[in-house]
């Protein structure tokens, strides 16, 4: 199963998880505490929503790629920098 496809399947569990749970929960009962949870609980069914949304848009794809060329340029430069070395000290010997 692919990543774009287990996001899909966890975004809408996570759908139905809300749709479900948001009539039953206590959510106008001011500051008490089953109203208090009711909101927190909201909350992260929310951002879990938002994390799998996020995931299935690839908003990050375009950093990842970014990130992964300045590795290689890194590693490139290391090993540049290794070669170089063994020349002088073959050079010194």
């Amino acid at each position: 199963m692919g990543k774009g496809t287990r996001s899909l399947i966890y975004l809408g569990l996570s759908l139905g998880m809300l749709l479900f749970a948001v009539p039953r929960l206590d959510l106008g009962g001011g500051w008490s505490l089953p109203a208090v949870f009711g909101m927190v609980w909201c909350a992260f069914a929310l951002l879990l929503v938002a994390a799998h949304l996020h995931e299935l848009l690839g908003v990050e794809e375009e950093t990842k790629r970014e990130l992964l060329k300045v590795k290689r340029m890194k590693r490139w430069q290391l090993e540049q920098a290794v070669r170089g070395r063994r020349k002088m000290l073959q050079v010194k010997k």
